[in-house]
């Protein structure tokens, strides 16, 4: 599965790094790391939804640090678990 994360100027503003380091961070904690690929992307035309994440075809807007958790376990896990 491949995991886009825009690291455009809006989302890079709302904090796209922090963003980025906890999939990391994650990604290794749950041994994910030969079924998921991060991958950066520019604008995914949602600049004001910020910080914005394309798992598969869905987008998923207004990820952050605080919510990083549970936007993972819903749509990352949910998604590895429906393959």
């Amino acid at each position: 599965m491949d995991i886009y994360i825009c690291i455009g100027s809006s989302c890079h503003l709302k904090g796209s790094r922090s963003v980025i380091e906890k999939m990391e961070e994650r990604i290794r904690r749950e041994h994910l790391e030969d079924r998921v690929n991060i991958r950066g992307s520019f604008c995914m035309g949602n600049c004001t939804d910020g910080v914005c994440v394309r798992v598969g075809e869905k987008t998923v807007t207004g990820v952050n640090a605080e919510n990083f958790d549970e936007k993972f376990e819903t749509e990352i896990l949910g998604e590895l678990r429906d393959e």
